[in-house]
């Protein structure tokens, strides 16, 4: 009996939380939406595998390294509870810190160990003062950290989501855009969810960054929504992402009802006349405008919008197969890998079965469902002033799931008029709503950045 105790202690099962078992529920909804439903399957395998692995008491997967533990405010350190030479491990109380807030309240706080390891160095004594980013102690251990740790590092550091636009350029034709540049504000209309968004988080007592961010799941651009929160509201980032992907996955879930309130079916059935061929010039000295008038205007959106109009100008050249093949195909496909199972991995149950998690869940397809709506609202509203009447269903395609949106307008105005062809038509505020949502982006770290 004593042997299968201590066999029992090596394994993982005496570890497993009720939190755990709830997650795997979610896990298989995302794995059979994106399996048997076929929604967006190649954003929906990776998270919801990496929310299998989140939720599964893994070793070697997403532990931290050992090293130094930064102050994450300013504040004083009232009492250490270890020394130098002690043995700590993950989640083990080190110090207890106070912290003054912007309104003069203090509270305390404990300084938790992030990993295992040994302590070689305290350089704050009790009752000091420290400032936000010193270092308080320093752990060290031989083990590495896990294999997503270092994996996880290229949303950290901002590296996944310009990636990503490399890829989303090199595979969209711009020429619908070119061609109907009118559609240009179906694409500034899917943005009013943003915005509805903002304020609506910002009443319910978030700050002015954690806002934003929240706000930005409206674009349904998750490389976006990524880049931005890491910026402007790092803590909420897990939640973001995870918000912001599962709603760009479920496009042919959350769009159709709302496409179908807000038209007709006489509206469904316009007919839009063929576009125009754009030649390669006019493509090229277009991705050359965008970027140099977008990067001028918002600073902070350089990279995303020089990676996407570059991936896009790679394509439209003609001299360098070898590098929009590249792009297309193995980088991007590689990038998504690891930054869905990186989102994905962030999913646990303490962290996603929390208040604040679901009301950001919450708030985002509040966002999504108004960007939605003002895309197709706008287009009505234009078809009053207009003699070529538009399409209402492809200003849905306004937000920024670049093809996922475009193709739910085709597929809905099909389902009015099985001959009629909105695809390409609805490329166009499918291309205008990605650079609108960097843009939106941009102007947001402008003005709340620190």
């Amino acid at each position: 009996m004593e042997v299968l105790t201590h066999f029992f202690s090596l394994t993982g099962f005496g570890l497993v939380s009720w939190q755990m078992v709830l997650m795997w529920g979610v896990v298989l909804v995302l794995l059979y939406l994106a399996v048997f439903k076929g929604f967006e399957p190649l954003l929906l395998v990776p998270i919801a595998f990496g929310a299998l692995l989140a939720n599964l008491p893994t070793k070697g997967v997403v532990n931290e390294p050992a090293g130094p533990i930064l102050s994450p405010a300013d504040g004083r350190v009232l009492e250490w509870k270890v020394s130098v030479g002690d043995e700590v491990s993950e989640g083990q109380t080190l110090a207890l810190l106070e912290y003054t807030s912007s309104e003069g309240s203090t509270r305390t706080e404990p300084l938790v160990s992030h990993a295992h390891g040994e302590v070689v160095s305290i350089p704050v004594s009790p009752t000091n003062t420290v400032r936000e980013g010193e270092m308080l102690v320093l752990l060290y251990s031989k083990e590495p950290g896990g294999l997503y740790y270092y994996i996880s590092q290229g949303i950290v550091l901002e590296l996944f989501p310009p990636i990503i636009f490399l890829g989303v350029g090199a595979l969209t034709d711009f020429g619908p855009l070119i061609a109907n540049p009118r559609v240009l504000l179906l694409g500034a209309a899917a943005q009013l969810g943003v915005l509805v968004t903002f304020l609506c988080a910002y009443l319910l007592k978030f700050s002015p960054g954690e806002s934003a961010s929240i706000a930005i799941i409206g674009g349904a651009d998750g490389p976006t929504a990524i880049f931005l929160s890491s910026k402007l509201a790092p803590d909420l980032l897990p939640a973001i992402a995870v918000a912001a992907y599962s709603y760009m996955s479920l496009v042919p879930l959350i769009q159709p009802p709302i496409m179908r309130a807000l038209t007709s079916a006489e509206e469904r059935r316009i007919r839009m006349r063929s576009l125009r061929k754009v030649g390669r010039l006019e493509k090229l000295i277009f991705a050359l405008i965008v970027t140099v008038f977008c990067i001028m205007l918002v600073p902070p959106a350089s990279a995303l919008i020089a990676m996407l109009m570059l991936g896009n100008f790679l394509r439209e050249c003609g001299v360098v197969d070898r590098l929009v093949k590249a792009a297309q195909n193995e980088i991007i496909n590689i990038t998504t890998i690891f930054l869905g199972t990186s989102v994905g991995i962030t999913m646990t149950g303490e962290r996603f079965l929390q208040p604040q998690t679901l009301g950001i869940i919450g708030l985002g397809v509040v966002a999504f469902g108004i960007s939605t709506a003002g895309g197709v609202l706008m287009a009505k509203i234009m078809n009053l002033f207009i003699k070529e009447k538009i399409n209402p269903l492809i200003g849905s395609a306004g937000v920024s799931a670049v093809p996922m949106a475009a193709r739910v307008s085709h597929i809905e105005g099909q389902r009015a008029d099985p001959s009629n062809y909105l695809l390409m038509h609805a490329m166009g505020p499918n291309v205008a709503g990605v650079i609108g949502t960097a843009v939106v982006a941009g102007f947001y770290i402008s003005t709340l950045g620190k």
